[in-house]
């Protein structure tokens, strides 16, 4: 009988072994994704910045667990024409990709960043193009805050294809473009740093892109007329449940569609949808080891151009253009220039001018906080004034400081400057009181 408990006691501890492994769920998947990095190389940035900056992305890459088939990095210059430094998978380690960064040489010509990410969506983002499907996409723009043509639409587009936007700006970028610019939440992917300061945050932004190419929750990319990716983070393994995929219309509840997948599966594409219509996806996974709650999501298609006999431009005359987001006009333009003065420990002084021919704005509204994070304050001052002053500083401080221009339409128009305190002086120490010599007295007054 002894032979026959051992074997039993042998089954009961690897069915326990087993369930126990299941319980924890998948193993952490490694960073596996396409990263971009792409470089203000324009003549706007000096040779010094252009220096510090390429050192900053070789401080970022170097690190990386670069590989075939794992995380991928590519390199791209802003000019006045796009150039590809090094496309995806030609370095397969970091210090390789640092060791190109470095030997990289400063392109000159105009700032033509929107064509830049028109060439990025069409030539290392695209699958036509050999971009890998179902991979997590990261951009990291590096900037000076300006550009020679407009960067939101073909940023959008981007973005429509699940590629996260990070940027950096080192200049007087306006911030509220910068902010739509960057995948929500602006927060933790838009910085404003000096040039002189970029190490400051290489662990932080190195950190976030490693977390982009971790998915943590159910994520559409992709995103078409007619479908869309969905990725998810691996929450089963194949023996341990599977997934169960819903897809609703949101104005038609009863044409639900549903797809059954193994526990194994991180993603899938649903395709024959109608253009510019919300979806409400929903991830469930059927598991009898542990209970996961279900992640839902809701998806809106983009719109479709026009077909034969719709109304819209005249026969021959091609789609109809694109539609951009209304952005402030020339007569409602926000501050050209910030000038910071009287810089205290605990205060400064902060000034700007408004564009030439500007509309009057309504009033302004200064927002700042510490570069190195923590609680941002705002000042608000009336129309006819061009500056303020700002309290309760602490002393050796880097700030951003934002000036938004409000106007009747409703629009804002804003910009951005850094400012610094200055160390203040340091305590004298207080004298300490000697102790009477025993034995005498002291003299009285």
């Amino acid at each position: 009988m002894l032979p026959w408990t051992a074997l039993g006691l042998a089954l009961s501890l690897r069915l326990a072994l087993a369930r126990s492994s299941a319980e924890r769920g998948p193993p952490a998947s490694a960073p596996r994704g396409d990263l971009m990095f792409l470089l203000d190389s324009s003549a706007s940035v000096s040779h010094y910045e252009f220096s510090r900056v390429r050192e900053f992305v070789g401080q970022l890459v170097a690190p990386l667990p670069l590989g075939t088939g794992a995380l991928r990095a590519s390199l791209v210059h802003v000019g006045s024409r796009p150039y590809t430094e090094f496309p995806f998978g030609q370095h397969s380690s970091g210090e390789a990709a640092q060791d190109a960064v470095r030997a990289s040489a400063q392109r000159m010509g105009d700032t033509h960043t929107g064509l830049a990410l028109v060439y990025a969506k069409e030539q290392l983002f695209a699958e036509a193009s050999g971009a890998r499907p179902g991979v997590p996409k990261v951009l990291v723009w590096v900037t000076d805050g300006g550009s020679s043509d407009p960067v939101g639409p073909p940023m959008q587009e981007l973005k429509d294809l699940g590629v996260t936007v990070f940027i950096v700006s080192t200049g007087r970028g306006k911030f509220l473009e910068l902010s739509a610019a960057a995948s929500a939440p602006a927060e933790k992917h838009l910085h404003f740093v000096d040039v002189d300061d970029l190490h400051i945050i290489v662990q932080e932004l190195r950190g976030s892109i490693l977390d982009a190419m971790r998915p943590q929750q159910l994520h559409a990319t992709e995103i078409t007329s007619s479908g869309f990716r969905l990725a998810w983070p691996p929450l089963l393994t194949a023996d341990s449940g599977y997934y169960v995929l819903e897809l609703v219309p949101s104005a038609q509840p009863g044409a639900a569609r549903r797809q059954q997948l193994p526990g194994n599966a991180t993603d899938w594409i649903w395709a024959g949808l109608d253009p510019d219509t919300d979806y409400d996806v929903a991830l469930v996974p059927e598991s009898n080891v542990r209970l996961l709650r279900p992640q839902n999501l809701r998806v809106r298609t983009r719109p479709g151009e026009a077909g034969p006999g719709a109304s819209g431009p005249e026969s021959g005359a091609g789609p109809a253009p694109t539609q951009l987001a209304a952005l402030p006009t020339p007569e409602e333009a926000g501050p050209e220039r910030i000038v910071i003065s009287h810089a205290r420990p605990r205060s400064l002084r902060v000034s700007w001018a408004p564009a030439p021919g500007s509309a009057a704005a309504l009033g302004y509204h200064v927002q700042f906080g510490p570069l190195g994070g923590g609680e941002a304050q705002r000042v608000e001052v009336p129309a006819g004034r061009n500056c303020t002053t700002l309290q309760g500083l602490a002393p050796g401080t880097a700030y951003l400081v934002t000036v938004t221009a409000a106007f009747r339409s409703g629009r804002e128009s804003a910009l951005s400057a850094k400012a610094c305190t200055p160390d203040g002086p340091r305590p004298r120490p207080r004298p300490v009181p000697r102790a009477p010599t025993p034995g005498t007295a002291s003299r009285e007054p």
